[in-house]
């Protein structure tokens, strides 16, 4: 059968839905809540844009918040944006946030900012550690450009951020769609829903904060790692309740079963590839 969602589509959900998990955990880490809290967001790219969109919709107020692109805030006055037809979302969040049109440099915009979230040109020095200082107490920072965050971990500590996340493995708390779609794809696929919706995305997010919450969270431990892969299955089954619950799904199942079919499949396909490598079938990466 046909699978009628786009991959690109997939992607952007896991993307999405791992950075509201991490936002989720690292709110309860700093003791805020997402409703209340102001988010700077700098990149106004596809990513960052349906990142910014799904953590509105599990509860942020887009009023409070704030997106930057390459040529300032994005506000209800950027005549640039509102006359490019091509640039429909973002004059979407032109008249969604940033409710009294703050337009200074983003510098200015983080100041008393108790989110950034950064997926922009590759640092170390695109954020600057001035910026990071001037945020809120206890401040959560997401820098997330590859291979280079827009400012290095340990800086953006240095300078008063309290939890900072990467898109790097190397460093605590990566930011990885890899987490996020293979669950999300998972769970969509076994109930054979017609589509990902937001609040599968939400779903999927949730699963994966409560995964670490279960196994204790921490400053430099705010989402799993890759190597945590029961995860998968447990946001499998998450996805899959959900559009259950929506009317979109199928084939309708358990809970339990739902993680049972997930784990049984995602588990055969661990054992075969450490054989198809242990074997030399797949070429060893060191």
């Amino acid at each position: 059968k046909e699978c009628p969602i786009p991959v690109w589509h997939d992607d952007q959900q896991g993307t999405s839905a791992v950075t509201l998990a991490g936002l989720i955990n690292a709110l309860k880490v700093v003791g805020k809540n997402i409703e209340e809290v102001k988010i700077v967001f700098m990149g106004a790219g596809a990513s960052n844009i349906r990142i910014s969109d799904i953590i509105f919709k599990a509860g942020a107020d887009p009023k409070k918040c704030i997106m930057y692109d390459s040529k300032g805030s994005l506000h209800k006055k950027r005549a640039d944006i509102r006359d490019n037809p091509s640039l429909k979302e973002k004059w979407n969040m032109c008249q969604t946030t940033n409710e009294n049109g703050f337009d200074e440099p983003i510098g200015d915009g983080l100041k008393g900012a108790d989110v950034f979230i950064a997926l922009s040109k590759p640092g170390p020095d695109t954020v600057k550690k001035e910026w990071i200082s001037g945020m809120s107490k206890d401040s959560v920072v997401f820098v997330c450009a590859n291979p280079v965050p827009e400012i290095w971990p340990w800086e953006a500590k240095k300078a008063g951020a309290r939890v900072v996340a990467t898109g790097r493995s190397d460093f605590p708390n990566q930011v990885n769609n890899s987490l996020g779609f293979p669950g999300i794809f998972r769970g969509t696929l076994d109930v054979r829903a017609k589509t990902i919706t937001d609040e599968m995305c939400i779903e999927a997010a949730r699963e994966l904060a409560k995964t670490a919450e279960d196994n204790g969270l921490s400053e430099d431990y705010i989402i799993p790692t890759m190597d945590e892969w029961e995860v998968f299955p447990r946001e499998a089954a998450a996805v899959g309740i959900k559009a259950i619950e929506q009317g979109i799904a199928e084939k309708v199942m358990t809970r339990e079963e739902l993680y049972k079919t997930a784990e049984s499949i995602i588990s055969k396909a661990r054992e075969e590839t450490k054989l198809l490598m242990e074997e030399g079938f797949i070429p060893s990466q060191e």
